[in-house]
């Protein structure tokens, strides 16, 4: 291929960026791990383009689908330091109404999950239980809206296979069907005040406040990657949960910033520390899920410096 044939190549390639991105975010669940692989998709495409343009973005994500499954293997083969958690992305000020799934051939569509929704951290710790192929299936099936026809030839599947591994990937997500994490507005607004009342609680000192915000079985989460002094297993009950925190914050001391932004579809904290003490970590992303009384169900604090390398640091 001539140097212009590459260049033509490349720009064609770019088009389908964000898509690509996207799919291998949520195969991953790791946005430094999307990166890696749309560049290896790219560089794939370089050195044995598909024969016809038209083929190219079939092509591309076959091998980013491909590629992310090895991925996602190799990560559950080799196993992970304390609770594994997703690597937190900025979402903006969207709720999930806005969001459409974009097709192939043009035009959107909602799917079965909304774009936003398939980000939240709840649909993406509920991937975690099904294989790579099933989680492969149900993404372009239920997210990107693709015909059973188009995800066996993206897969190399047959279609009876595809229709067997999406029933069995839907089986599995049943239990988070039942209680969907939909990021509207209402949820956004609601989840916001929820978190600065538990962080005022914190601050301030006042334990008993913390606690009524909190709901039996509460549970704690704490992703260090084995980079710093976070909890290796779940933290579980009102009491103990926010008793960790108080503690957390008290050994962290304060922050020289903090913010609270809009990540995976829901508003969360984001801590700051340029000179962090020996074993903790330069920025923190605190966020929580709240039930139907609007208390909090789930607490999450993403610490590994990897899962936070692509979240830009805002003044």
């Amino acid at each position: 291929m001539t140097s212009a044939g590459h260049e033509a190549l490349e720009h064609a390639a770019r088009e389908h960026e964000r898509f690509l991105w996207g799919l291998c975010y949520r195969m991953t669940g790791v946005a430094a791990d999307a990166d890696e692989l749309v560049q290896e998709t790219y560089a794939r495409a370089l050195a044995t383009p598909p024969e016809r343009p038209e083929e190219l973005r079939p092509w591309l994500t076959r091998v980013a689908m491909n590629l992310a499954r090895d991925r996602l293997r190799r990560r559950k083969r080799e196993g992970y330091v304390g609770p594994w958690l997703p690597s937190p992305v900025e979402t903006g000020e969207e709720a999930v109404a806005s969001v459409e799934a974009h097709l192939p051939g043009g035009g959107t569509t909602e799917g079965r999950y909304e774009l936003l929704e398939s980000v939240t951290f709840a649909f993406l710790l509920a991937l975690e239980a099904l294989t790579p192929r099933q989680r492969a299936v149900l993404l372009l099936r239920d997210v990107f809206d693709y015909p059973v026809r188009e995800v066996a030839e993206c897969l190399r599947m047959s279609e009876t296979n595809v229709k067997v591994t999406h029933h069995r990937a839907r089986a599995v997500m049943a239990a988070y069907d039942r209680e969907r994490c939909v990021p509207t507005r209402e949820l956004q607004e609601r989840t916001r005040r929820v978190l600065e009342d538990f962080l005022g609680a914190l601050v301030s000192g006042d334990v008993a406040a913390a606690e009524a915000l909190l709901t039996e079985p509460v549970r704690a989460l704490s992703d260090g990657g084995g980079e710093t002094f976070a909890a290796r297993v779940p933290v579980v009950g009102v009491k103990r949960v926010a008793l960790f925190y108080r503690r957390l914050y008290e050994l962290g001391g304060v922050a020289d910033a903090l913010e609270v932004r809009m990540i995976n579809g829901l508003p969360a904290l984001v801590a700051l520390w340029k000179h962090p003490a020996a074993g903790r970590p330069a920025r923190v992303v605190i966020r929580l899920d709240i039930g139907e009384d609007g208390r909090v169900r789930v607490l999450h604090s993403i610490q590994a410096s990897r899962k936070l390398a692509g979240l830009p640091t805002q003044a």
